[in-house]
């Protein structure tokens, strides 16, 4: 199972809105830089993420996004739903009535299995998780740096 671009993307600038958090609003532009994406395809995933809540945003000169909540309050998964919808790997996980087979289907139960894992990980991470994760990869990639060049 895949996330889809928009998936990937939404966390990618969640984390940004969380590494920042507490400073001004961060633009789509310097978003889009710092992770390498298309501005008009992040305003598309931002716009959502507004829409639900999770971001706030503030037009203008000095304008842009941050979070609408702390870092700690806000899971990866509450990120992921915005934007892919359900985290099921078969339609049939969120609506059975559509599969005749869902009383007797062996993979139905392991459907299930997979989704309910999905969301017990992307429920346990939030975005300061993230953050502190970040930092680690950080402080390993700044020492690999410095043993590199000696």
């Amino acid at each position: 199972m895949k996330l889809s671009t928009k998936g990937r993307y939404a966390a990618r600038a969640m984390l940004e809105l969380a590494i920042g958090y507490g400073d001004e609003f961060l633009s789509i532009k310097e978003i889009a830089k710092r992770e390498e994406v298309s501005e008009r395809y992040l305003e598309n995933i931002m716009n959502k993420l507004t829409s639900s809540g999770l971001v706030i945003s503030l037009r203008g000169k000095n304008g842009g996004f941050r979070l609408a909540k702390k870092p700690r309050e806000i899971t990866l998964a509450e990120v992921i739903n915005v934007v892919e919808g359900s985290l099921s790997p078969t339609d049939c996980v969120d609506r059975p009535e559509i599969c005749k087979r869902v009383r007797t289907c062996v993979t139905y139960e392991i459907w299930q299995r997979l989704k309910k894992a999905m969301e017990e990980i992307l429920n346990g991470i939030t975005l300061e998780d993230m953050v502190q994760m970040y930092k680690k990869k950080s402080i390993k990639e700044e020492n690999l740096e410095f043993l590199y060049y000696i």
